[in-house]
């Protein structure tokens, strides 16, 4: 950015003769704001400032600066002939190490950089994979790519939720609308290439060069993540979460970085240092000018951040309950959506239309089916005596119920046209529960909370393909076992102790 920010001192504003500050017009404001913490939950002198933060973001307003293992596994198991879970498996290995290191890791080292590296691994490792000569060469790149994109996918809530004023949190649930693009994208490049590009299904021999078109998916999505993480960090600039700045104690850095939202976005923000201190001696601390650290103290691991999750009995039920509905929608939904083009197949033979043509068609029409919904979502959260807990219970019902409906299917038709219901359903289940749980975690903890929740999921996602390995998948069992835990998932969520609609996140 050009524009020039005022330095600390600039920004410190004016002390009183006798060395008090004086308190700002903001401290007034941000005490009246309802916040989705009760007084204690969080450290006082956090609490306080992000409060600050929170109305000064809010000041803002929203402005242009807010704003794939199962499609190759039919064709690869065809050609290096191994069984089919194991290539999972890999990948939620990766997964789940991405979840835990990055998830904690961004809570300690910042927002930035943890988003900026992931991104850079999915690409890079993306690419890779598309070459591998043999099956564990497959597995062990694939494994690494899942690194960059568990790791991404809890710090990219983080970073949106960081940024965004507390009216328009919802959009977070909308943001979920890139999971259905992103599949949408990958089903349509898959379509043509796998079809076309790959050995018949059943052949006993098929040879790489007859066999192409998976590696053809892989490059061309490598290469697109590469693209996007080059305009993310060259074109785009990712400032540092304020809030994160604040929790380590450097709250010029943190005035800094939202006067430059505000100018990236053509307003202007009256946010000061002094309006920080204020905060911190509203509540009783003494002035440390900016030193004392209340997120993390070192760039180490630490069992910090998780004791804050854990720190009221009410904030320690929330988690559990967030870690619990994540791992078993994470088992149900992996066990099922890793293998639906397989499954698909499956079901197709029996029917007579197993091509890969038709399969990938079909995850094309559910790759647009689940568009729609989350714009319903992020409509529905808003809403009074529904809000996020609502409507997350209802989209798992739902989710569950489909599931099962999907084993009524005579024909392909009948079978697509279940699986259509469930992506649309599963797309709002899995976009509120995305947003909810970075809602209800403190901002100094977010990563960390996300990076549990994420953890579950991924836990639960090695042991689907485990499960597949000694299951007939062919049959209904995993169809029933999927929509059971969806259901209870769902009646689960009615138990959670905060509802974000109508407060902002700290």
């Amino acid at each position: 950015m050009s524009e020039k920010i005022s330095s600390p001192q600039d920004l410190e504003g004016k002390h009183q003769q006798d060395g008090t500050v004086t308190p700002m017009s903001r401290v007034t404001t941000v005490t009246s704001t309802t916040d989705l913490f009760e007084d204690g939950t969080v450290d006082p002198v956090y609490q306080a400032k992000a409060r600050v933060l929170n109305a000064a973001i809010q000041e803002i307003g929203m402005g242009k600066y807010q704003l794939l293992g199962g499609l190759i596994l039919s064709p690869v198991v065809n050609e290096f002939h191994f069984n089919g879970p194991f290539l999972s498996l890999a990948l939620n290995i990766g997964l789940f190490v991405g979840a835990v290191f990055w998830g904690l890791g961004c809570d300690i080292w910042g927002r930035r950089w943890s988003f900026n590296i992931t991104l850079f691994l999915a690409g890079v490792f993306g690419l890779a994979a598309g070459g591998s000569p043999d099956f564990v060469t497959l597995a062990s790149l694939l494994a690494v790519l899942g690194l960059g994109v568990g790791g991404n996918l809890p710090v990219d809530s983080a970073v949106f939720l960081d940024f965004v004023p507390g009216s328009h949190q919802y959009l977070l649930t909308i943001l979920s609308i890139w999971w259905s693009v992103g599949q949408l994208v990958a089903s349509f490049i898959a379509w043509p290439l796998i079809a076309n590009f790959s050995c018949p299904q059943g052949s006993t021999t098929c040879t790489r060069g007859e066999n192409m078109g998976w590696r053809y998916l892989l490059f061309t999505l490598g290469g697109m993540t590469i693209i996007l993480w080059a305009i993310r960090l060259f074109v785009f600039p990712l400032y540092e979460s304020p809030r994160f700045l604040v929790g380590i104690g450097r709250d010029a850095e943190a005035v800094e970085v939202v006067h430059r939202i505000a100018a990236y976005n053509g307003r202007t923000s009256n946010l000061s240092l002094l309006d920080l201190q204020a905060a911190a001696i509203a509540v009783g601390a003494e002035k440390s000018e900016g030193e004392k650290k209340l997120l993390s103290r070192s760039s180490v691991f630490t069992m910090d951040h998780i004791k804050g999750l854990f720190a009221t009995p009410k904030l320690a039920w929330s988690t559990s309950l967030l870690i619990f509905l994540w791992g078993i929608i994470g088992l149900a939904s992996t066990l099922y959506n890793s293998f639906l083009p397989f499954l698909l197949a499956s079901r197709g033979a029996q029917f007579g239309d197993s091509s890969y043509y038709t399969t990938y068609r079909n995850q094309v029409i559910l790759g647009v089916i689940g568009v729609p919904g989350a714009f319903l979502a992020g409509w529905a959260v808003e809403q009074p005596y529904v809000g996020r807990k609502g409507t997350l219970a209802l989209s798992a019902g739902l989710t569950g119920v489909f599931l099962f409906a999907s084993t009524t299917a005579r024909s392909s038709n009948a079978l697509l046209g279940w699986n259509c219901g469930y992506a649309f359903c599963s797309n709002i289940m899995y976009g509120v529960l995305y947003a909810l749980s970075p809602e209800v975690f403190p901002a100094k903890d977010r990563g960390t909370g996300n990076g549990l929740t994420a953890t579950a999921t991924r836990v639960f996602g090695i042991i689907a393909p485990v499960i597949a390995l000694y299951a007939n998948l062919e049959t209904a069992v995993p169809v029933y076992v999927s929509g059971a835990l969806i259901i209870g998932a769902g009646f689960l969520a009615l138990l959670l102790p905060y509802e974000p609609r109508g407060k902002a996140s700290i």
